[in-house]
């Protein structure tokens, strides 16, 4: 095993950094309160992760749970993870990712993303999500990436999965902006294409419950929808919103791209 590990407590890096580590287990972590990010793998192979728990505040900024960025052959397994930002954020670099029987809330949910920030490319590929259960998040499972980025993000399955009160639980975003003035419209994107979202069920805090907002240039390709029940919190009704992607819907699907 070869592992390198920083760990830091300041107000601009990591809690705890895998760092080019190999053939690593990382295993019952109670992590809490990190000044931003709780654990990041960076440029790792062959990593089980399992029964983490995390937790800090909802109002916290900028502290993803777990940071996943070019590594290879990750298993996160039997977590808890609940903070300000992305329970689970996988970004460029990243491929053959599993994420098994996780919990998370409060948080952004489990996110893909954001990819090509700056006009660079960003790929990510090989990503399953099976077994989770979202409580209270702003986001459920979401792909966000920038106009003017290059690259792919593909082969991508989120199943079995329950949200309850979230308020955005399926998102494509391929005009995501996280900057205080408004961003250019551009003609290239990252391509998003073969995306699985199978037995999904639970409630949205908000009207719309699944929405696609995809490239006019890159159209999403190869979206799949199947057996997918989101049902209204509350007295709101929830609608899909679905621009310039490619869809099948397969057994039941509600609500359905108009």
């Amino acid at each position: 095993m070869e592992l390198t590990i920083l760990s830091r407590l300041s107000a601009k890096d990591q809690a705890l950094t895998f760092y080019n580590s190999k053939n690593l287990i990382v295993q019952n972590l109670n992590i809490k309160d990190a000044q931003q990010i709780h654990v990041s793998f960076e440029k790792c192979t062959n990593i089980q992760a399992s029964s983490l728990t995390i937790t800090a505040p909802e109002e916290s900024p900028n502290t993803d749970g777990i940071h996943i960025t070019h590594t290879r052959n990750i298993q996160i397994t039997n977590s808890v993870i609940g903070t300000g930002d992305d329970c689970i954020s996988i970004v460029s670099g990243s491929q053959n990712v599993q994420a098994m029987d996780i919990t998370c809330g409060p948080g952004h949910g489990i996110s893909i993303g954001s990819l090509g920030s700056g006009n660079s490319k960003g790929y990510v590929s090989g990503v399953t999500v099976n077994g989770a259960k979202l409580s209270g998040t702003t986001d459920g499972v979401r792909i966000k990436t920038w106009q003017g980025g290059s690259g792919s993000a593909s082969n991508i399955k989120f199943q079995n999965i329950e949200m309850y009160n979230v308020t955005n639980p399926i998102t494509i975003d391929q005009s995501y902006c996280d900057q205080d003035k408004p961003c250019k419209e551009q003609s290239s994107a990252v391509q998003v294409k073969n995306v699985v979202y199978k037995n999904i069920k639970g409630t949205s805090a908000s009207e719309v419950a699944i929405k696609f907002d995809c490239s006019k240039s890159h159209p999403c390709q190869g979206i799949v929808l199947q057996n997918v029940n989101l049902q209204e919190q509350g007295d709101k009704t929830v609608k899909a919103m679905c621009n310039n992607v490619k869809l099948s819907e397969k057994e039941t699907v509600f609500p359905q791209c108009p």
